[in-house]
């Protein structure tokens, strides 16, 4: 591609992360950071089959190699694990004690069994005092309301699959952070049926594309080093409110791993860019930002994000200017403070 065609910096694009990688300048991003669809249903991921899913992940990371610099990184951010039906799973439902309603055991729905060998469900159910789903229930071990019919939800790590397309793509892991947000209990609908724990926190893959990195520990105050900058977990609130988007991450997210891996007027990347965290926080550090979304709704919201996010920074410049001009303005002895 003929170098004035080239995607430019500071700009939002809308389309396929697949097609349009291919029209960034090879070797000019210092640092790509993105929050794929996590295949848990969402409105605007709902396009995907699984199939169709894992292969856009594992095209967008080898789509990378060519377009970071040396020595610079990939981050992708996701949770490591997906629940989604399965058809193959044994269609049992879980005797969840807390929530019987009847007090009938299966031992006693198998001695009525004994006792009226030629009763069907609804005679025993009379028998028992209790409903036929329960003689059901503690039969079979399954809802015929709907448990039985319905696909057993099934977990799948994600880690291996993500590693493995780095790895293809000539990226390697480097490193891998924890981020613990607000527990997600909409997202983990089967706490309460199960043993398996709430969905709070996810992860972020460092990819490193091999190449000589600066290490830098002046870009970060010593509070920080020690706070966030070399630790492994990092604990920070989730977006109060996804008003505007599902799935929005903080935008401390994006801006700790650009001060931690990128230096000033340094290119960013998001080419999941969304509702245009990734884009702020990059305006916020100084630093140009790319980005990439496929529905225009959101295309728009991230521009009208970074607009503002401009707009701020003006402000706060021209406010900034007038404080340096403060002094010439006023007698010196009226900025002058008594010794406390």
């Amino acid at each position: 591609m003929k170098p004035g065609n080239y995607l430019k910096p500071d700009n939002i694009y809308k389309g396929d992360a697949r097609k349009l990688l291919k029209k960034i300048e090879p070797d000019s991003i210092s640092l790509s950071v993105w929050s794929p669809p996590y295949h848990v249903g969402k409105e605007y991921e709902k396009q995907y089959s699984f199939e169709e899913w894992v292969d856009l992940i594992k095209s967008v990371i080898g789509l990378h190699y060519p377009i970071l610099k040396p020595g610079a990184f990939l981050i992708v951010n996701i949770a490591d694990i997906l629940c989604f039906p399965d058809k193959n799973m044994p269609r049992i439902q879980a005797m969840n004690i807390r929530r019987q309603i009847a007090a009938v055991t299966r031992e006693e729905v198998l001695e009525a069994q004994k006792k009226y060998p030629s009763y069907n469900r609804d005679e025993l159910a009379a028998v028992l005092g209790c409903s036929e789903q329960t003689v059901d229930r503690r039969l079979h071990g399954n809802n015929i309301r709907g448990g039985k019919y319905n696909d057993q939800t099934r977990i799948h790590l994600v880690s291996g699959m993500i590693e493995d397309a780095g790895k293809k793509a000539g990226l390697f892991l480097y490193d891998r952070r924890v981020w613990v947000k607000d527990a997600a209990w909409q997202n983990s609908k089967w706490h309460t049926l199960s043993y398996r724990a709430v969905d709070e926190f996810e992860y972020l893959f460092f990819f490193w594309k091999p190449g000589v990195t600066v290490v830098n520990r002046n870009k970060l105050a010593a509070k920080e080093w020690v706070e966030w900058g070399s630790r492994a977990v990092w604990s920070i609130p989730s977006v109060r409110a996804n008003d505007n988007h599902e799935a929005k991450f903080p935008i401390e997210l994006p801006r700790r791993l650009i001060r931690l891996l990128t230096s000033p007027r340094d290119i960013v990347l998001d080419c999941f860019m969304g509702s245009g965290t990734t884009a702020v926080a990059a305006v916020r550090e100084d630093r140009k930002y790319l980005g990439i979304e496929l529905h225009a709704k959101y295309v728009e919201m991230a521009k009208k994000m970074v607009k503002e996010e401009m707009k701020t920074r003006r402000l706060f410049a021209d406010n900034a200017e007038e404080l340096r001009d403060l002094p010439k303005l006023v007698p010196h002895k009226q900025l002058t403070f008594p010794d406390r």
